[in-house]
C-alpha cells in the first residue's frame, strides 16, 4: 500500500542539498516518489508502506547531515484494561502516516508519540484512539488533580456496579444452588412458586448483572471484536455470554438439547461478572497506590505565594508569581517557588527534594528550592524559576517520563500479549470441539463448561501489567530517596552494570580544588594571578575557579576579557589587558607551540603527590605553573568498596595527567586507571568495553563528561552538576553523594527481580491453568474446573501482580555514613 508523508528538514543551505536529499530519497526502491523544496525546506515522499517504515526514511535523511522536524506528545488514554488493549493501540498509531513511533503503558494510561507534524497532529491522532473505543486527550492538557479525579471516578463507578452485581447474584445463587443443598429449601421454593418462574426468575436476575454491572466488559468487548483485535473484554464478554445464551436457549427451546444436557448456567454468568468486577476493583486501588509518589510530589507544591509589593504584603494564587517577585516566607511553611534568598537567615528541610535527612542552613546568596519546607527562620527571596521551570515541577516531568517509559523486558511481553487472546480463543473454540465429540455423556455439557473456563481463565492483564506497575512504584520511591530515573529501561540496565566508570574532579573528589602552589617565570605572582583569575572568571571548570578564589583572597581586581573561548579537555583562551593568555593541560601547551622544559620536573612532582598541575602562558611564551588539590569525598572509598564487594569493577577515567590520577585513584581504591582523556575520549572508552560484551555506568558531573553519561549503559548524574551532564544522565543523583549509586543498584536489583517474579506468575499461570480449565483433571480424578472459579482465578492473577509491585514501596536505602 502506498502512503504519502511530508517532513520538514532544516539544514538545506542550498539548490545541492536540497537535490542531495531529493536523490537520496528516490534511490531506496520502496519509494516511489520524492520531491524537496529548498525555498519552503519541506520533502513530499510516496513510498510503499509494507517494504520501509517513516522512521527509516527520518533516519535516512538525518544520517545524511540534515535534520528532519518530529514532534512528541503525550496522549491520557481512558478505557484500556489489559496488554491486547496496548498491543491494538501502539498498532493502530504506527500504522498512521507520519506516526514515527508510540509507546503506550497500561499503569499510566499514557501513550509517548513521535510524529511528523506536516503529515499527522494531535486532533487526528486523539481522534485514531478514539475510534478504537477509548478516549484521548492531550496529556499536557490533563492536571494531575483532573487524573486523580478520573480515576477516583472509575473506582466509584466500580464499586456502584460491584454493589449491584453482589446484591443480584446472591439471591440468584440461592435460588440456583440452594435445592442442591438442601431438599428441604428445595420444597420451600415449590411450595412458593413454580420451579419455571423460579427459573425465569434466575433469567431475570443474571440479565440485570450483565446488562447493568457488566456493561463495560460488553461495550468494550464489542469494540475489541469489531476492530479484530481481541482482549480480556472479549474473553469475559464471550464467556459470560455463552453462560447466558445456552440457558436461555434451555428455557426457551429445551426439545434442541440432548438427553441430560439441558441445564442452566445464569448464575454461573452473573457470578463470572461479579467476581471480575470484584478482582477489578481491587486491581484499580492497588494501582492508585502505585503513583503515590507522584501524588507526594504534587502536593509539595503550595497554591499561594506571598508577595512583597510596594512595601506591602499580598497573598497570590501561585501561577500569579512572576521571576524578579520578592517572595516572603514564614517558619514552617513551604516554598513556592525556586529564587534566591535576599534578607533573613534559616533552616530548610530539602530531604523530599534530595532524599538527606538533615535540614540545610540557608544565607543570604543561597538558592531555596519550591516545595521544600522551611523551618523556624522567617526570610525573604528574589523569584528565578517558577511554574513548569521549577526544580519541584522538573523532577515531577521526569519520574512521569520514567514511569511511562517501556524497558526492553516488557518488549517480548506485548508481543506475547498481541496474540494470546486470538490462541486462547483457538483452544477454547478446540476444546469445546474435542469435549463434544470425544467426551462422556452428556458431551455438551462438558464440553460448554470447559470452552468456556478456558476462556475466563485466561489473563492477558498480568502480562500487561507486570513491568509497569513495578517500574512506577521504583522510580517514585526512587524520587524519595533522592535518586532520579530519568527513563524506566536505566532501572533494567543498571540491574545488569559490570563495570562502573568515574571522573574525577567533583566525582570522586569534592569538585571544590584549592590552589596549592603558584610558580611564576619571568612575571610577578600578583600580574599572574590577576591574568589568569580575570579569564579563569569565564570558566566553569571547578580547577579554574580554584585560581579565581586565590586571586579574590588577595583582593587582586580582575580585568575584562575579550575574545573568550573555552575548549573542553584542553583549557581556555582569551585576551586580558592587551596579553593573549592561554591556560591549560600540557597538551593543550604543547599544541599551542610553547616551551614548557622549565616547568616539567616540577609539575611531575606535583602530580606524583596528587595535585593537578596546569600551566599559564602569555603571548606564547610559559610565564607559570598552578597545582590545586582537590580531596576525595568522604564516601568515595567506601563506596568503591562496597561496590567491588558487589561484583562491580570500577574505572576511574579523567582528563588529568596520569600522575595525579593514579594518586587519586590509588587513594579511593580505584582498580584501574584512564588518564590524560578528552571528552570524545571518554566515551571512546565506554564504546570499546561495550563492544568486549562489558554493561557499562558512567558517573560524572561536569560538560566534559555529557558524551560519556550519554554513551553508557546507564549515564549516572551528580545532582549539583552542570544542566548539560544532568539532562545527558539516565539516573540522578539529587542529593549529590555517591552513596546514591549503591542506593539505585539495590532498588534497580530489587525491582527486576519483582518484574521477573511477576512475570513467572503471568505465564506460569496461565500455562498452568489453562489445561487444568480445559479438562486435564478430568481423566485422573474425574473433576472440572467451574467457570465461576475460572473467572475468580483470572481477577486474583492480575491483583497478584500488582500487590507484588506493591512490595517495592517498602524498599529501604540503605543507611552509609562516612567520615574522612
Amino acid at each position: 500500500m502506498s502512503v504519502e508523508i511530508r517532513f520538514s528538514i532544516e539544514g538545506m543551505s542550498c539548490a545541492a542539498c536540497s537535490s542531495r536529499v531529493e536523490r537520496l530519497l528516490n534511490k531506496h526502491p520502496a519509494v516511489l516518489d520524492a520531491t524537496v523544496n529548498l525555498a519552503t525546506e519541506k520533502a513530499n515522499v510516496t513510498y510503499e508502506s509494507q517494504q520501509v517504515t517513516a522512521t527509516e526514511l527520518f533516519d535516512l535523511i538525518r544520517d545524511a547531515g540534515f535534520t528532519p522536524i518530529s514532534e512528541q506528545c503525550e496522549l491520557q488514554i481512558e478505557g484500556m484494561s489489559c496488554a491486547a488493549c496496548i498491543g491494538r493501540v501502539e498498532r493502530t498509531l504506527l500504522k498512521q502516516p507520519g506516526v514515527l513511533s508510540a509507546s503506550v503503558n497500561l499503569t499510566t494510561e499514557r501513550a509517548h508519540i513521535e510524529f511528523l507534524p506536516q503529515t499527522i497532529n494531535l486532533p487526528r491522532l486523539c481522534a485514531t484512539i478514539d475510534k478504537l473505543g477509548f478516549q484521548a486527550k492531550n496529556a499536557s492538557t490533563v492536571a494531575p488533580s483532573e487524573i486523580e479525579a478520573g480515576r477516583e471516578k472509575v473506582l466509584s463507578q466500580l464499586q456502584n456496579h460491584l454493589r449491584l452485581a453482589l446484591l443480584l447474584s446472591f439471591p440468584l445463587i440461592l435460588i440456583s444452588m440452594g435445592p442442591m443443598i438442601s431438599s428441604s429449601f428445595a420444597e420451600l421454593l415449590l411450595s412458593m412458586a413454580g420451579k419455571s418462574l423460579w427459573n425465569w426468575l434466575e433469567c431475570l436476575l443474571a440479565s440485570a448483572v450483565l446488562r447493568f454491572a457488566g456493561r463495560r466488559f460488553y461495550q468494550q468487548g464489542w469494540a475489541e471484536l469489531r476492530h479484530l483485535s481481541p482482549g480480556m473484554n472479549s474473553l469475559i464478554m464471550l464467556g459470560s455470554f455463552a453462560a447466558w445464551s445456552y440457558s436461555l436457549l434451555v428455557l426457551l427451546l429445551p426439545g434442541l438439547f440432548p438427553a441430560g444436557t439441558a441445564h442452566l448456567y445464569f448464575e454461573a454468568s452473573a457470578v463470572i461478572v461479579t467476581l471480575i468486577l470484584l478482582g477489578k476493583y481491587f486491581e484499580e486501588k492497588a494501582k492508585g497506590r502505585t503513583s503515590e509518589a507522584i501524588q507526594k510530589l504534587v502536593r509539595l507544591q503550595p497554591k499561594t505565594a506571598r508577595i512583597e509589593q510596594n512595601g506591602k504584603s499580598e497573598e497570590i494564587a501561585l501561577d500569579a508569581v512572576i521571576p524578579g517577585d520578592t517572595v516572603l516566607v514564614r517558619p514552617g511553611e513551604r516554598i513556592p517557588v525556586d529564587g534566591e534568598l535576599l534578607e533573613g537567615e534559616s533552616w530548610v528541610d530539602e530531604s523530599m527534594i534530595t532524599g538527606e535527612p538533615l535540614p540545610v542552613a540557608k544565607r543570604p546568596g543561597d538558592e531555596v528550592t519550591a516545595g521544600t519546607l522551611n523551618d523556624k527562620g522567617a526570610f525573604s527571596f528574589r523569584a528565578t524559576r517558577v511554574g513548569s521551570d521549577t526544580l519541584l515541577a522538573h523532577i515531577i516531568q521526569l519520574v512521569e517520563e520514567a514511569q511511562g517509559s517501556k524497558p526492553p523486558i516488557q518488549k517480548m511481553a506485548d508481543q506475547i500479549a498481541g496474540v494470546f487472546v486470538p490462541v486462547v480463543m483457538a483452544l477454547a473454540s478446540l476444546t469445546f470441539l474435542l469435549w463434544l465429540l470425544l467426551g462422556p455423556d452428556p458431551s455438551l455439557n462438558y464440553a460448554f463448561v470447559a470452552g468456556v473456563s478456558v476462556l475466563l481463565i485466561a489473563c492477558p492483564c498480568a502480562m500487561g501489567l507486570a513491568t509497569p506497575t513495578a517500574i512506577m512504584v521504583a522510580s517514585g520511591k526512587g524520587a524519595e530517596m533522592g535518586v532520579l530515573f530519568r527513563k524506566g529501561v536505566a532501572l533494567e540496565s543498571l540491574a545488569k552494570i559490570d563495570r562502573i566508570l568515574f571522573d574525577k574532579t567533583g566525582t570522586l573528589t569534592e569538585g571544590k580544588p584549592k590552589l596549592t602552589d603558584l610558580h611564576c617565570f619571568d612575571i610577578s605572582e600578583q600580574r599572574l594571578l590577576q591574568l589568569a583569575a580575570s579569564l579563569e572568571h569565564q570558566s566553569e571548570h571547578p580547577l579554574g575557579n580554584a585560581v579565581v578564589e586565590a586571586a579574590q583572597a588577595g583582593d587582586i581586581e580582575l580585568l575584562k576579557v575579550e575574545g573568550f573561548q573555552a575548549e573542553a579537555g584542553y583549557g581556555v583562551h582569551g585576551r586580558v589587558d592587551g596579553v593573549e593568555v592561554y591556560i591549560g593541560a600540557q597538551r593543550y601547551m604543547q599544541r599551542m607551540g610553547v616551551e614548557l622544559t622549565a616547568a616539567e620536573a616540577l609539575a611531575e612532582a606535583l602530580a606524583d603527590s596528587a595535585r593537578s598541575p596546569f600551566y599559564a602562558a602569555a603571548d606564547g611564551r610559559l610565564v607559570g605553573l598552578f597545582a590545586v588539590a582537590d580531596p576525595l569525598r568522604a564516601e568515595s572509598r567506601q563506596v568503591i568498596k562496597l561496590l567491588d564487594g558487589m561484583g562491580i569493577e570500577t574505572m576511574m577515567l579523567t582528563g588529568d595527567n596520569e600522575r595525579t590520577a593514579n594518586a587519586v585513584a590509588q587513594e579511593a581504591g580505584v582498580a584501574s586507571v584512564r588518564a590524560g582523556l578528552l571528552p570524545d575520549q571518554k566515551a571512546e572508552v565506554v564504546k570499546q568495553l561495550q563492544a568486549q560484551g562489558v554493561s557499562v555506568a558512567f558517573v560524572g558531573d561536569g560538560i566534559n563528561d555529557a558524551p560519556a553519561l550519554a554513551g553508557a549503559d546507564v549515564g549516572i548524574a551528580i545532582g549539583s552538576g552542570t544542566d548539560i551532564a544532568i539532562e545527558s544522565g539516565d539516573l540522578i543523583l539529587m542529593s549529590g553523594e555517591l552513596t546514591g549509586i549503591l542506593n539505585a543498584i539495590a532498588l534497580s536489583r530489587k525491582t527486576l527481580s519483582i518484574i521477573r517474579l511477576n512475570f513467572f506468575w503471568a505465564y506460569a499461570y496461565n500455562v498452568a491453568l489453562i489445561p487444568i480449565a480445559a479438562g486435564l483433571l478430568y481423566p485422573f480424578f474425574g473433576v472440572m474446573l467451574s467457570p465461576m472459579l475460572a473467572a475468580g482465578a483470572m481477577s486474583l492473577s492480575s491483583l497478584f501482580v500488582v500487590s507484588n509491585s506493591l512490595r517495592l514501596r517498602h524498599f529501604q536505602p540503605a543507611n552509609i555514613r562516612t567520615a574522612g
